[in-house]
C-alpha cells in the first residue's frame, strides 16, 4: 500500500457524492461557516485596526508626545528650551501650564481639563488649530480671558463664539467674610473638534492668562515636546532629563493616553475571541458530517482494512477529508476577507449613494467611513487557529473510524 493512498482516498471521499444527501449538505455547511467566520473576523480586526489607527493620529496630533517639567515649577522656560532645542529626535517644544477647573454657563456645568499655552509655540508641537470649527487658536490673547472649547464642551454647556462662561478653580480665596472658590469669567473665543475624547474634557486659554489664574507669576509647569518618532518619545525625554540634571520629571503619551490605547486592543482581543465561536461551531459541523461519513462508508472502510490498510492509515483518511473542508472553507474566508477589509470603506460609498442614505452621518459621527487597516499577522492568528480546529474536529471521528471491524462488517454485506 503506497504511502499517499490515504491522502487520495480522503481527497476522493471529499468531491464525491453521497448516498446521503444530508452528509453532503452538512458538509457544505460547514465549510460555508467556515469561510464566514474567517471573512467576519478578517473584516471586523481590520475595521478595528483602522478605528484603532484614526483614533492615535487624531489624538497624538493634538496630545503633546511628551512632558517635560520641572518641580515645583520651571522658572525660567526659555533657557530649558534654548538648551533641548537642538537635541536629535526632538521637533519642538512649547510651555504649558495644566489644571482641572469647573465651567458654567446659564443651562450647564462641566469638568475639563484646563490648558494654559502660547499659540505661536504651541502650534510646533500640536495640530489643534487644523481642527477648529469655529475661530484660531491665535485668538487667544493674553489679558483678554478668552477660552476655546472642545465641541462636546461648548455642546454641554450649550455655548457658542462670543459667549460667557465662568470657570472655577479648585483653588479658595480667603476673605474677611470666609472662604470663596475662585472664579473668572471667561469669553468663548474658539470650538474645536477632534473626532476624540479630549473634545469632551479639553479646554484652552492663553499661558499669560492661566499664570494670572493660578498665580504662578511669569513661571510655567513645563514643555510639551513634539519628536520625531512618538514609539521612541519615552527614551528620547528621559534622556532630555538625565542631560538637565535633577529637578526634572518627565511622562510620556504611553502614559497619559496609554489607557485608552489598551482599552481599544482588550475590546479587539474579545471581540476576536466572541467570533472566534462562529469558527468553532463550524468546526463542531465537521465533527457531525464525519461521524456521518464514518457510518456510511463502514463497508469501504471494511474492504480497505482487508486489502491492509492499517488504522492509522484509515485515521488518516478521513482526517485529510476533514482537514480539506476546513482548509477549502478557511482559504474562500480569507480571500474574500482581505478583499472586503481593503476595499469596505469603497463597498459603503457605494451602498449609501445606491440607498440615498448615510450609515455615519458627518454631523452625528466623527468620521464618515469605515477605517480599515488590514494586518498580515491578524490574517495568519485567523487562519492558523481555523486551520487547528479543523484538524481537531476529525480526530473523533477519523479514530472511531479506525475502530472498525472488517469482519463484522462485511458479516452482513
Amino acid at each position: 500500500m503506497i504511502a499517499n493512498t490515504p491522502i487520495f482516498i480522503g481527497l476522493r471521499y471529499t468531491r464525491s457524492k453521497r448516498r446521503h444527501r444530508f452528509i453532503s449538505f452538512v458538509s457544505g455547511f460547514s465549510l460555508i461557516g467556515m469561510a464566514l467566520g474567517t471573512l467576519a473576523l478578517i473584516v471586523v480586526l481590520s475595521v478595528m485596526n483602522g478605528f484603532d489607527r484614526e483614533i492615535k493620529e487624531r489624538i497624538l496630533r493634538v496630545v503633546p508626545h511628551a512632558y517635560l517639567n520641572q518641580l515645583p515649577l520651571m522658572q525660567e522656560w526659555q533657557s530649558v528650551q534654548s538648551q533641548i532645542k537642538d537635541t536629535n529626535e526632538l521637533k519642538a517644544s512649547a510651555p504649558y501650564i495644566q489644571d482641572f477647573v469647573m465651567l458654567s454657563s446659564d443651562f450647564n456645568v462641566q469638568g475639563v481639563e484646563l490648558q494654559g499655552v502660547l499659540p505661536q509655540e504651541e502650534v510646533k508641537v500640536s495640530s489643534i488649530n487644523e481642527y477648529m470649527r469655529a475661530g484660531s487658536l491665535f485668538e487667544l490673547k493674553p489679558k483678554e480671558f478668552s477660552i476655546i472649547l472642545g465641541s462636546l464642551v461648548a455642546r454641554r454647556l450649550n455655548v457658542r463664539v462670543g459667549d460667557s462662561i465662568i470657570m472655577t478653580l479648585p483653588k479658595v480665596s480667603i476673605t474677611p467674610a470666609g472662604l470663596f472658590p475662585r472664579s473668572k469669567r471667561f469669553t468663548v473665543s474658539g470650538v474645536f473638534e477632534i473626532g476624540a475624547q479630549l473634545d469632551q474634557s479639553l479646554a484652552l486659554v492663553h499661558l499669560n492668562d492661566a499664570q494670572r489664574l493660578f498665580r504662578y507669576g511669569s513661571a510655567v509647569q513645563g514643555l510639551r515636546v513634539k519628536v520625531e518618532d512618538i514609539y521612541q518619545a519615552n527614551q528620547i525625554i528621559r534622556s532630555l532629563s538625565e542631560q538637565l540634571g535633577s529637578g526634572f520629571s518627565t511622562k510620556d503619551w504611553s502614559q497619559t493616553q496609554g489607557g485608552l490605547f489598551q482599552a481599544i486592543q482588550l475590546e479587539k482581543r474579545m471581540v476576536m475571541l466572541l467570533l472566534m465561536i462562529i469558527i468553532a461551531v463550524a468546526a463542531l459541523n465537521i465533527i457531525t458530517s464525519l461521524v456521518l461519513m464514518v457510518s456510511d462508508k463502514r463497508s469501504d472502510i471494511a474492504v480497505l482494512r482487508t486489502l491492509g490498510m492499517t488504522t492509522r492509515q484509515i485515521m488518516a483518511v478521513f482526517v485529510i477529508q476533514g482537514s480539506t473542508i476546513g482548509f477549502v472553507g478557511i482559504i474562500i474566508g480569507s480571500i474574500v476577507g482581505c478583499l472586503l477589509a481593503v476595499n469596505i470603506s469603497t463597498l459603503i460609498a457605494w451602498v449609501q449613494a445606491v440607498a440615498g442614505l448615510y450609515l455615519f452621518d458627518p454631523d452625528i459621527y466623527f468620521i464618515s467611513q469605515i477605517p480599515s487597516q488590514l494586518e498580515v499577522t491578524d490574517v495568519a492568528v485567523v487562519c492558523g487557529v481555523g486551520f487547528v480546529l479543523s484538524i481537531l474536529a476529525t480526530l473523533y471521528p477519523a479514530f472511531r473510524a479506525s475502530q472498525v471491524e472488517p469482519a463484522e462488517v462485511l458479516r452482513y454485506e
